[in-house]
């Protein structure tokens, strides 16, 4: 089955599968969250982004190989409503961003910052700190060596812009990392956004302008 990137609440779940990794994406919760499973092809070792909603089915998509470790993008509560329950049943590692990590309630274990590595097993994630949807918003990114990157952007982007922002200060902040971190990664990255569809860099750089015009 090809990759689409398209789920749906209560619908199964959709998985792109890599050399090295396979990531499973699943839609939970009234907000449409996508929470993403990668698991490393070689050693099974798996990580969650995003326990978002839902544990029953996020423990399901896990399965009886548990998780090591699970990352919360950003503090906004629709992205971690099932935190406590999966890893109170999994026993994994907590990881955020360090300036976020204060509004999630459950510990975060490991403080999280730009330029970090994040591992799943023998694979290698590099988180990148984006500040303006919330002041510790972290995406991770996957540079795979046997194609193009991919990423998964919590909030911070989605096809079509830029994550929510309420200040003007805050819209700015968010175009300048995005663009200084992200958008410097080839047209073919592939982009996991924290709800909807996926996306290309290549199918939103030429629409740069328009975000900056429009101002959010």
């Amino acid at each position: 089955m090809t990759y689409s990137g398209r789920v749906t609440v209560g619908g199964p779940a959709d998985v792109h599968e890599l050399k090295d990794l396979m990531i499973t994406k699943v839609a939970v919760g009234p907000m449409d969250n996508n929470a993403y499973l990668l698991r490393c092809r070689a050693t099974d070792e798996q990580l969650l982004i995003d326990a978002a909603d839902d544990a029953g089915t996020l423990l399901g998509t896990i399965g009886d190989d548990g998780i090591a470790s699970v990352v919360t993008t950003h503090r906004h509560g629709d992205h971690w409503q099932a935190l406590a329950e999966v890893v109170a049943a999994t026993g994994a590692r907590t990881h955020a961003g360090r300036e976020d990590a204060a509004g999630i309630p459950v510990p975060t274990d490991v403080m999280v910052d730009d330029g970090d590595t994040v591992r799943v097993g023998r694979v290698e994630l590099t988180a990148r700190h984006l500040v303006g949807h919330t002041p510790g918003s972290i995406a991770l990114v996957y540079d795979d060596p046997h194609g193009h990157p991919h990423v998964f952007t919590g909030d911070c982007l989605f096809p079509g812009g830029p994550g929510r922002t309420t200040r003007p200060e805050d819209f700015t902040s968010l175009m300048s990392d995005l663009e200084a971190k992200v958008f410097v990664l080839p047209d073919e990255t592939w982009i996991y956004p924290g709800h909807g569809n996926d996306t290309t860099l290549g199918a939103e750089r030429p629409h740069l302008g328009e975000w900056h015009e429009r101002g959010w």
